[in-house]
């Protein structure tokens, strides 16, 4: 199994677990994860209004895995005009949002890891060298 294969058999499981298996032991498969929690957030639209929440999300890849989240689960990420691309809006309703923002936070946790550990092997491949920390430098000599 290669790198690949093993982030997205990690964000699966991820996905697996914020799914509420039914019963002790069960054993889901993704796409039965994902089947339900769209039955939840749906429930969620059911019993609720949904309204306009604002997402600010920095980083680029965090962005599009958010975007791509949502829309997994049905729900069209939009922004306004003249809005950063930094922006993402969506119509969802609060116990919704209660739900998809720590599932987003532990896939976020899994993708950022993983894109730390390509990139330090491309840089020690590149340069044949591991990426080092900074040299932190006293302050106060250089005052004197």
């Amino acid at each position: 199994m290669d790198d690949i294969e093993r982030m997205v058999d990690r964000l699966r499981r991820v996905e697996a677990l914020f799914a509420r298996p039914g019963t002790p032991g069960e054993q889901l498969a993704a796409e039965k994860a994902m089947e339900r929690i769209k039955e939840r957030l749906a429930g969620f639209a059911a019993n609720a209004e949904p309204v306009e929440y604002r997402f600010t999300i920095h980083d680029q890849w965090s962005r599009e895995l958010f975007r791509a989240m949502l829309r997994r689960y049905g729900i069209k990420p939009y922004r306004y005009h003249g809005q950063r691309r930094t922006t993402i809006l969506a119509m969802i309703t609060k116990k919704a949002n209660d739900e998809l923002w720590p599932e987003f936070l532990e896939l976020n946790k899994v993708l950022q890891a993983y894109l730390n550990e390509v990139t330090s092997k491309v840089i020690a491949q590149a340069w044949s060298q591991a990426p080092e920390e900074d040299d932190e430098r006293d302050t106060k000599a250089l005052e004197a």
